[in-house]
């Protein structure tokens, strides 16, 4: 049984890598749109206004701070966002990998 090897300062520093050509070359931006496109095609975003709204109704709007509100939606919202979606930034993420394997 084989160990992956690499130590978390590696893996960070290879992240940190992957994060920076995305950058550079403007990929990071159009998977963010993609991803903002996806979900409000699919009704997410609109899933999480009525969270943010119940939350107020249940909490009342002098009770509730916006980092209150992020805390408790930010779970919520992950677990919302659709497999199919994931899929797809997931491949977008690995053509761009295999096209730049020289990270």
């Amino acid at each position: 049984m084989s160990k992956d090897l690499r130590s978390p300062s590696k893996d960070t520093q290879l992240r940190a890598t992957i994060n920076q050509r995305l950058v550079e070359t403007g990929e990071r931006d159009r998977l963010k749109d993609l991803l903002r496109t996806k979900l409000i095609e699919c009704g997410w975003r609109d899933q999480l206004k009525a969270l943010c709204k119940d939350v107020i109704r249940e909490r009342g709007l002098e009770h509730v701070t916006v980092d209150d509100l992020v805390s408790e939606i930010t779970p919520k919202g992950r677990a919302l966002v659709p497999d199919s979606v994931k899929k797809e930034l997931l491949q977008k993420i690995r053509v761009f990998l295999a096209q730049h394997a020289n990270l």
